[in-house]
């Protein structure tokens, strides 16, 4: 019995103004650490953040 192909919908490319609105969402609320933006081809495929929490230096 043959089985019928599936097809994987593929994300939708981001806009520009969505990219550049997700890179403001991830950098707002933080105090210290990094947004990574990865591209492929020329354009943005993956946003990534890493947060560091600062502890006080006591003494």
């Amino acid at each position: 019995m043959a089985r019928e192909p599936v097809e994987i919908e593929k994300p939708k490319p981001a806009t520009e103004s969505e990219w550049i609105e997700a890179v403001r969402r991830q950098v707002a609320p933080l105090r210290y650490g990094t947004v990574v933006i990865t591209v492929h081809d020329g354009r943005v495929v993956q946003i990534e953040k890493t947060e560091r929490i600062r502890l006080e230096k006591r003494g």
